[in-house]
């Protein structure tokens, strides 16, 4: 396998460039980073970040599986219609 194509298969795989994917991906990471501090806050001083973990991973679990879905259906959908 080229070496450019281990940068490219799984970005393609998502309907991503690699750019889109690396901003994408650190988005994602950002976000886990913000989650794991508080958590870690919330570890030593319970009534700190009571909900802040779980809805992390909330808006994480719903901009990475239900959003990519929602986009996947009306991709079809316009695929459906152009063709």
């Amino acid at each position: 396998m080229a070496l450019k194509a281990k940068f490219t298969e799984h970005p393609e795989t998502v309907g991503e460039s690699y750019g889109e994917h690396f901003v994408s991906a650190m988005g994602f990471s950002m976000s886990m980073l913000k989650a794991a501090f508080c958590c870690g806050i919330h570890a030593l001083l319970p009534f700190a970040f009571e909900k802040t973990g779980s809805e992390c991973i909330t808006a994480l679990y719903d901009r990475m599986v239900t959003n990519r879905s929602r986009l996947a259906v009306v991709d079809e959908d316009i695929t459906a219609k152009v063709a």
